[in-house]
């Protein structure tokens, strides 16, 4: 029998928060562990109780590993009909108000034991390494990818003194994952150029969505109607979402939009804002708070519309072209990937977007095609990354020769040393506690707190293990 790989999937979030770096990656290790060829586990953060209620929507939390695990099951079978494959593990997380994102907590890499530490797949690679202190990836892993999901520099840019932060970003993210990663999958070129790079977009959507469609398709063939609402935008409310842009080109063209109904759905910390600033417009906009895109509630709506120019791939952006609707977003390199789909319609100016809009309202979507139906599908997704990560591929990386005289080294030598001195400098900076709280780390991460390492079942500190279910 061939002997299977075994691939570490580590992310920065998890369910029930349902932003992308929580879905994307588990559907990535459901799809990678179905053929049976992988032996695939999703590492994902374990919060505190008191983080837990400032991340996860709802009121839900979990008071065990067991639990929070369970449920990450049970979503997947009950939202996307899929079996579980993987297994999942958890490393130790603290949430951050201030970059509204979770951060590792120490050495993450020990979740993972040496003896099955082959590929590790870094989603927002970035983001894992930013303040990583301990074992180097590469050292521990033998292919670290990266896969790129957020486009930082836009975020930091609209903050204050965002250009000057946006400027040293750029240089952080290069060199922490030239450092960490053998090769980085960039979902569009919406991201910053890195190296090692390739820009493939390596997502699908849940398969529920291509139902959706297919059902609405033949309610158009029996002459029912398939779409009784208009316009309609879902995100997570907060104005780097979309919202700035759709409420410029909303309030600039009230009169032209006089009849039309726009629908906002969404939960964020920006709610109360945008819903007191959409609601002193002429229009009739209605602000809902935020459920599954995949509910019924939205699949009779005919049009989607997206402005955001902050997204690498926007998720809602495929789901709406999956479910059958008619898109309308901006012509940027982060929605690329959607112009082969006849339903996308593209704008460059606000004039355009209104004129874009008025005939969406006035026409039928055109039938996905099964070629175009299969592009949006994880099972497409999965290929893509395959052969852009070059899983398949067997790598072995030379050894560098022992104290050999500076002149004598080859290039390739060179930039191997070169690197390893670089490394050695993050570590070392990376495990000053004054210098990680300059650079934005969370106080006291260098190591979990004794509550984390109880709630994560290892020993404090003397005694810690590694943890894997």
């Amino acid at each position: 029998m061939a002997r299977k790989q075994h691939i570490a999937i580590f992310t920065t979030a998890s369910l029930p928060w349902m932003t992308g770096t929580a879905v994307n990656p588990l559907f990535r290790a459901a799809y990678l562990a179905k053929n049976h060829e992988r032996e695939v586990t999703l590492v994902i953060p374990w919060l505190s109780l008191k983080d837990q209620t400032l991340v996860y929507p709802n009121k839900i939390t979990f008071c065990s590993l067991e639990e929070h695990e369970a449920y990450v099951y049970w979503w997947l079978k009950e939202k996307a009909d899929i079996l579980s494959e993987f297994r999942i593990a958890f490393y130790p997380g603290k949430f951050s108000k201030d970059k509204r994102s979770i951060l590792p907590v120490g050495d993450i890499t020990e979740m993972i034991p040496d003896e099955v530490a082959e590929i590790a797949i870094l989603e927002e690679p970035e983001h894992l390494t930013w303040y990583h202190h301990g074992r180097r990836w590469k050292t521990k892993f033998q292919r670290v990818i990266g896969v790129v999901h957020t486009n930082y520099l836009e975020y930091v840019k609209r903050e204050k003194n965002g250009q000057i932060q946006a400027f040293l970003l750029k240089y952080v993210n290069s060199w922490v994952i030239q450092i960490y990663c053998h090769k980085v999958v960039r979902l569009s070129a919406a991201t910053q150029d890195l190296p090692r790079s390739i820009i493939c977009n390596v997502h699908g959507v849940n398969p529920k969505f291509l139902e959706v469609g297919i059902t609405r398709h033949q309610l158009r063939q029996g002459a029912q109607t398939a779409f009784s609402k208009g316009v309609y935008f879902i995100g997570k409310m907060i104005w780097s979402k979309g919202y700035t842009e759709l409420l410029q080109l909303l309030s600039e063209h009230q009169n032209e939009f006089s009849d039309l109904q726009v629908d906002l759905h969404g939960n964020g910390e920006d709610f109360d804002e945008i819903q007191d600033s959409f609601s002193k417009l002429t229009l009739d906009v209605r602000i809902y708070s935020g459920r599954d895109h995949v509910d019924p509630l939205f699949h009779e709506y005919k049009v989607f519309v997206n402005p955001s120019t902050t997204d690498v791939v926007c998720t809602t952006t495929a789901e709406a072209l999956a479910m059958g609707k008619i898109v309308i977003c901006a012509n940027h390199p982060s929605n690329e990937f959607f112009k082969q789909f006849p339903n996308c319609h593209m704008y460059n100016t606000s004039h355009e977007f209104v004129k874009l809009t008025l005939e969406a309202l006035a026409e039928e979507p055109v039938p996905l095609t099964d070629d175009l139906r299969h592009a949006l599908s994880w099972e497409a997704a999965t290929e893509r990354f395959v052969e852009a990560a070059e899983l398949n591929e067997v790598f072995q990386e030379k050894a560098l020769p022992s104290a050999k005289p500076f002149m004598l080294m080859s290039t390739d030598e060179w930039m191997k040393r070169l690197e390893e001195a670089s490394a050695y400098l993050h570590n070392t900076v990376s495990g000053i506690e004054a210098a990680r709280c300059a650079f934005g780390a969370i106080p006291q991460t260098l190591l979990p707190d004794e509550q984390l390492w109880k709630e994560l079942g290892l020993g404090f500190p003397e005694q810690k293990q590694c943890f894997r279910r």
